[in-house]
């Protein structure tokens, strides 16, 4: 049996190819994400531990928690810490065994693009200021010129420079929190082999002027401490925290990096689940088309395995022959999926230093873990997808090999197949409004697990439908031409492989349809809290939908045409453990620009150890007026905060807002992230904008948009994050191609006799391959409509769960779905193009003889 299961794969090589393209994809995909994040870690680890071996202690203010709640402002991420004043640093340097002591800042600086005139970086990675000092040179690499040693000149990161071309002696501005400033560029630096940190762009300073710019004047944010040789280090460090205040600790550089890293690798984390969960949808559509190339293999062997069973092997021996089959296409497929997932994680690579986000080198961690689990991923989905076929093939009987060669068997009861589709739609849905609604711990498992369940119930289910809607979708086509009256016939005929074929595709343009909708009701529901709250005429908010600083506030304050301007900022906090954001908000202001639907007690209130919140979250914590929120920040430690108003509309201001006042008490850096100006009596709107515009022209970062304008701009971020997940899903759509190609291919073997007799009475080879091209066509559309219908299910049902963050509005983007039943068919007529070649070069004499 095992040779005769060899000789089998061997002698259907292009159906083991087809077969295992998939999960080829699949487990490249998987293994690639490893890969990419495995040598991210690691070279970030390599870069930390150089960076810790350049010192041997670091003084900081101690932190409520961690968690990188260092704000919006992109100040270079991790912990938010209360700056040091300035003359620990002499104390430090008095210790015995401290050979150097420098003091370290940090903030936020955005060069801004000297030919474009733009703000560079902004998006994901933060905008770095900070001081260079003698130290520096343990963790930076000076690329080109020299370190800063006036005010006015910077140093940038290499890979910034070489993105922007900006040479040595040139000027650029930089923006700051509270000003804009010209400085001269006197180098470049990198980290060790990568030009930049992972995207993030640098601006060094000396450091009495990064002291000045990045508002520390006075101030450190650390001190950093070099032992001097020979000194025992515990002792050093005993010594140095005898001499520090209450409230700021001295820890090992070490230590630091180990939380640099800890902090990355959990940033990390969430970019690999991520992307494993694209991984997961294509392995998903490849068990489809294993399942289906396995079921159609089974169907077309029946004579086969009957003379195996009437040679005398056993129903296990014939299950085990087609399971064994399915190992080895999915051991095969894995191989070089983990082959293809080095391949992948180093493109991914090249992308991301394409755009700017350049990693430390290292070499490729493949690791033991990143081999087992695609090859366990590859062979366990290859294999379950076999199960069903290989069941179907231990029960031929010994006397189907007396039968004349018959197409794909029918059998099954409609009615069972009916009940098990039926209660596994029942149960897909069930999980899915759990994990939306149900309040479960691990919700993303419920979601995923009843979405998949759902998809195997309709796929199931499909075959009950197959023939009749195949038949209304062919109906336009059938008077065209003999060949499209045939090719409707075809796949109208055999309605479990027309189904089965569809429904890979059915699975990723569901999902596909499911983003848009999603996307579409954003898009509506954020228009419509925007007619319903939104007062201002003009909206501040930074173009790279980051924060910025104060000041811009404070210039359009100053002009005549503007009435009210109000500032909002936002950054990171603890409610009982869990992390929240909160809003500041002008008390006394935001009234008259944006509507909050106070309906308990009164913002005008607030001020001091005081907080308004949402009326939804008051209703769920059982919040009241006089209700104290057990708040913990970063900078202050524990501190609780009194309910004083309680408002309906959180567009604007989220679940948790504070007067500015107690907003400057709680964090550190202060940067608004997004300023409405209404406008003075008498000024139309369009006289406003243009003397805004100019007040704030130095801001490169800042736009200054009319309702319509800001409104257009939030549409196309969601567009932006659209685009990504549909590109990532395009995956599953290929994958569901191979699988109509496959299908197709294997029937033009299946129909080889029936098409002979074509040929013989007259059909042309065009004529044959336009027959092909009808049937794809209508297959693909099939699995279209099934997944635009599943689709707006499961987009239904993502809006209603996130209504109450705010998604109140469904929108069915109906010309966009329609793109993509065009799209759909256009796939089919390519997906076509092979089987439908190799059914027209058929030799009509062998055909008819084949058996």
């Amino acid at each position: 049996m095992l040779r005769a299961t060899l000789k089998s794969l061997l002698g259907r090589k292009l159906r083991l190819f087809l077969t295992a393209i998939s999960i080829v994809l699949g487990v490249g995909f998987v293994a690639g994400t490893y890969v990419l994040t495995d040598t991210m870690n690691a070279a970030f680890d390599q870069l930390f531990d150089q960076t810790a071996s350049a010192s041997d202690l670091v003084v900081r203010s101690q932190t409520a928690f961690q968690g990188g709640q260092n704000g919006p402002g992109g100040g270079g991420g991790g912990d938010e810490r209360s700056p040091l004043d300035a003359s620990l640093l002499s104390d430090v340097v008095a210790v015995p065994g401290v050979e150097i002591a420098v003091g370290d800042v940090q903030g936020y600086a955005q060069i801004v693009d000297p030919v474009t005139g733009d703000a560079i970086g902004g998006v994901g990675p933060p905008t770095i200021g900070t001081n260079w000092n003698e130290l520096a040179t343990g963790v930076l690499e000076i690329r080109g010129g020299r370190a800063p040693e006036a005010g006015g000149e910077v140093v940038v990161d290499a890979a910034t420079a070489r993105l922007h071309n900006l040479a040595l002696g040139q000027t650029v501005s930089i923006l700051f929190q509270d000003t804009v400033e010209e400085f001269h560029v006197v180098g470049s630096v990198g980290f060790g082999s990568a030009d930049n940190l992972a995207g993030a762009t640098l601006a060094l300073f000396e450091t009495s002027t990064a002291q000045r710019v990045l508002n520390k004047e006075g101030v450190y944010d650390a001190i950093t401490v070099k032992a001097a040789a020979g000194a025992n280090l515990d002792a050093v460090l005993s010594d140095v925290r005898a001499v520090l205040p209450e409230g700021v600790e001295a820890v090992s550089s070490q230590d630091v990096a180990d939380e640099q890293a800890q902090t990355l690798q959990e940033s990390l984390g969430f970019f690999r689940t991520a992307l494993l969960v694209f991984a997961a949808v294509a392995l998903f559509v490849g068990a489809f088309i294993i399942f289906n190339t396995f079921s159609i293999i089974v169907a077309q062997r029946t004579r086969e395995l009957a003379l195996l069973r009437t040679l005398g092997a056993s129903r296990r021996q014939v299950m085990g022959s087609v399971v064994a089959e399915a190992v080895i296409v999915g051991l095969a497929a894995s191989v070089i999926g983990i082959g293809a997932g080095i391949a992948i994680a180093a493109g991914l690579r090249g992308l991301l230093a394409a755009i700017g986000i350049d990693l430390p080198s290292t070499s490729t961690q493949l690791q033991a873990r990143t081999i087992v689990a695609s090859l366990l991923v590859g062979v366990g989905v290859t294999v379950v997808a076999s199960v069903v076929p290989a069941r179907h093939a231990a029960g031929v009987a010994p006397i189907e090999a007396l039968r004349e060669p018959d197409t794909l068997r029918t059998g099954g009861n409609l009615g069972r197949r009916a009940a098990v589709g039926a209660v596994a739609v029942a149960g897909g849905v069930a999980l899915l409004l759990y994990g939306l609604f149900g309040n479960a711990s691990d919700a993303a498992l419920y979601v995923g697990g009843g979405v998949a369940l759902t998809f195997v119930g309709i796929a199931v289910l499909s075959p009950l439908v197959a023939r009749p809607v195949a038949g209304a979708l062919g109906a336009p086509v059938r008077g065209l031409s003999v060949a499209a009256k045939i090719g409707r016939n075809n796949a109208m005929r055999n309605p479990r492989r027309t189904a089965s074929t569809a429904s890979a595709l059915m699975i990723g343009l569901g999902l596909v349809a499911m983003v848009a909708i999603l996307a579409a009701s954003l898009k509506a529901s954020f228009d419509a809290a925007l007619s319903e709250t939104l007062k201002a005429d003009l909206t501040l908010s930074s173009s790279t939908f980051t924060p910025f600083s104060t000041d811009v506030a404070n210039r359009v304050r100053a002009l005549p045409e503007a009435g009210t301007v109000a500032a909002f900022r936002q950054n990171g906090f603890k409610v009982d453990g869990a992390t929240s954001f909160m809003t500041s908000i002008e008390p006394d202001l935001v009234e008259q620009v944006a509507v909050l639907g106070v309906s308990q007690g009164s913002l005008t209130d607030l001020g001091g150890d005081t907080v308004a919140v949402h009326a939804d979250l008051a209703a769920e914590k059982g919040w009241t007026i006089g209700s104290q929120v057990n708040a913990a920040f970063a900078s202050t430690g524990d501190r609780p905060l009194t309910i004083v108003a309680v408002y309906d509309e959180n567009g604007l201001a989220g679940d948790y807002a504070v007067a500015t006042s107690t907003y400057e008490d709680l964090y550190v850096e202060q940067l608004d992230v997004f300023v409405l100006v209404k406008a003075a009596e008498g000024v139309s709107t369009d006289s406003l904008q243009q003397a805004a515009s100019a007040a704030v022209a130095e801001f490169a970062n800042v736009d200054v948009q009319d309702q319509a304008e800001f409104r257009e701009k939030q549409a196309g971020f969601i567009n932006q994050l659209l685009g990504l997940v549909t590109a990532l899903l395009m995956m599953a759509i290929v994958i569901a191609l191979f699988g109509i190609v496959n299908t197709l291919g294997l029937s033009i073997y299946e129909r080889t006799r029936e098409l002979g007799l074509l040929r013989a009475v007259g059909m042309e080879r065009r004529q044959v391959k336009r027959m092909i091209r009808y049937e794809s066509v209508i297959i693909a559309l099939f699995g279209a409509v099934m997944g635009v219908v599943v689709g707006i299910g499961f987009g239904w049902a993502l809006q209603q769960a996130l209504e109450p963050e705010g998604v109140t509005k469904l929108e069915i983007p109906v010309g966009q779905l329609v793109v993509y039943f065009v799209f759909a068919a256009a796939a089919g007529l390519l997906a076509a193009i092979w089987p439908a070649r190799r059914a027209a070069k058929l030799n009509v004499l062998e055909s008819i003889a084949y058996e």
